[in-house]
C-alpha cells in the first residue's frame, strides 16, 4: 500500500512490444514519441530535427514515408538518428518493405487499407525478418466506409470495432508485435475509444488527441485528452499533436507524465503566479530559469515563490527552494530546511549554480550506486 494512495495510477496490464530498443507497455515506462514535418528525403534536415527532439527528451521518432525518395533517404536517417524511427505509411504496401528493409523500428499502417490479403502478408514477412514491431493507427477522420455506414458518424464503438478488424487481420498473419492507437480530434470521442479499446484487447495503446491545434490551445486540449487517460491507467506510449515544432511536442508531452508521476526528467518548477506581495519579478525569474536549466536532465524538484504566504510550505517539500523577503533579501532552502539568504542581483546565476550542483551530487550518487549493485551481481551469482 502507498503512503499516498491518492497519487497512485494503476496502469492497466498489456502486453510488450519492442519498437526498436525501446519496450512499449507491460511495465515499461511510458514512452514520449513526435513526428519530423520535414521532407524525409532531406536526410540532413530530418536528421537535424530528431536530434533536437531527443535532446529534448523524445524515446521514438516518426517520419512520414509517401514516396521512394523518403524510404531512400531512412537506412541513412535510421543510422544516424540515436533514437528507434517508425515509418508511416499509408495505402503504398511498397513503401512499407522499402522502410522496414532500410531499418525502421516500427511500421505506422492500417493493414486494411493497403490492399490485398497477399500485401498485407508481404509486408508481415518484411516485418518479421527484420524486427520490426507496427502500430494500427486507427483516426476518425478517416474511419472505413462499412462502419460510417453502419454508426452514421464516427463514434467510439466505430473507431474500436476498426482497430479489432485491423488487430485481426495481423493476428491471422501470426502477428502480434503491434500497438493500437484510435485518435480523434474530438476530446470526448478520442477519451471515449481509448476506454472502449482497453477493455476490447491487452495491446500497448499509442495515446493521441489528432490534429489538437496550435501550440496552447493543442497543448490544453492533448493535456486535458491524454493526462485523463494515464490517469485512468491507460495508455504506453504517447504523442502530442501540434501544430508547432516537434520540440514542443516532447516538451508537453514530459509535462504531462511529469504532473502525473509517471515520469521524471528535468527540473520541475513549483512556482506562484505572483501578486503585489512578490519580492521579486516571479515571472521573469521563472522564464528565466526555466530557459538556463533545460540542459539538466536529472530529475528534481525547485520552487521559485515570490512572498512567505506558501513560500516556506513548498520549499519544505522540494530539493530547492526560494522564498520572496523584504529589502531584496530572499530565504534559500535546502532539501526543505531554510539554509541562506541571497540578495536580488545574485538570483538566477546562483539559483542555476545551486541546482547544477544538487544535479551533479544526484547523478554521482546514482553512479556510485549503479557500480555497487554491478559488483554486487557476480559475487552474488558466484556465492550460487
Amino acid at each position: 500500500m502507498s503512503i499516498r494512495p491518492w497519487r497512485d495510477v494503476i496502469r492497466r496490464k498489456s502486453r510488450q512490444v519492442m519498437v526498436g530498443n525501446v519496450p512499449v507497455g507491460g511495465d515499461a515506462p511510458i514512452a514520449v514519441q513526435t513526428m519530423t514535418n520535414t521532407l524525409t528525403s532531406d536526410a540532413k534536415a530530418t536528421l537535424q530535427q530528431i536530434h533536437a527532439a531527443v535532446e529534448a527528451g523524445a524515446d521514438i521518432v516518426r517520419v512520414s514515408c509517401p514516396d521512394e525518395a523518403s524510404t531512400a533517404a531512412m537506412p541513412e536517417i535510421c543510422r544516424e538518428a540515436g533514437v528507434p524511427i517508425v515509418a508511416d505509411i499509408h495505402f503504398h504496401y511498397k513503401r512499407a518493405l522499402e522502410a522496414a528493409d532500410a531499418g525502421a523500428a516500427c511500421l505506422r499502417i492500417n493493414p486494411g487499407n493497403i490492399g490485398s490479403s497477399e500485401r498485407v502478408k508481404e509486408v508481415v514477412r518484411a516485418a518479421k525478418a527484420n524486427g520490426c514491431s507496427m502500430r494500427i493507427g486507427v483516426n476518425a477522420g478517416s474511419l472505413e466506409k462499412h462502419l460510417l455506414e453502419k454508426y452514421g458518424e464516427p463514434c467510439p464503438e466505430a473507431l474500436v470495432e476498426s482497430a479489432l478488424e485491423h488487430a485481426r487481420i495481423l493476428e491471422d498473419n501470426d502477428f502480434f508485435d503491434f500497438k493500437i492507437s484510435v485518435k480523434a480530434s474530438d476530446v470526448f470521442l478520442a477519451v471515449a475509444a481509448y476506454h472502449g479499446l482497453a477493455e476490447a484487447c491487452d495491446y500497448p495503446l499509442h495515446l493521441g488527441i489528432t490534429e489538437a491545434g496550435g501550440l496552447r490551445g493543442g497543448t490544453v486540449k492533448s493535456s486535458i485528452g491524454i493526462g485523463s487517460l494515464l490517469w485512468a491507467g491507460i495508455g504506453d506510449t504517447i504523442r502530442v499533436s501540434l501544430s508547432a515544432e516537434p520540440v514542443e511536442e516532447v516538451k508537453v508531452g514530459f509535462e504531462i507524465l511529469k504532473s502525473l508521476g509517471l515520469r521524471h526528467r528535468g527540473v520541475r518548477i513549483v512556482s506562484c503566479p505572483s501578486c503585489a506581495r512578490q519580492a521579486f519579478p516571479v515571472i521573469k525569474t521563472v522564464e528565466t530559469l526555466e530557459e538556463r536549466l533545460s540542459h539538466i536532465h536529472t530529475p528534481m524538484s525547485l520552487s521559485i515563490i515570490g512572498c512567505v504566504v506558501n513560500g516556506p510550505g513548498e520549499a519544505r517539500e522540494t530539493d530547492i527552494g526560494l522564498t520572496g523577503g523584504g529589502n531584496g533579501n530572499h530565504m534559500v532552502y535546502l532539501s526543505g530546511m531554510t539554509d541562506h539568504k541571497i540578495t536580488d542581483d545574485k538570483l538566477v546565476d546562483h539559483i542555476v549554480e545551486l541546482v547544477e550542483k544538487k544535479a551533479a551530487e544526484l547523478e554521482a550518487q546514482k553512479a556510485a550506486e549503479a557500480a555497487e549493485a554491478a559488483d554486487a551481481a557476480p559475487a552474488h551469482a558466484h556465492a550460487h
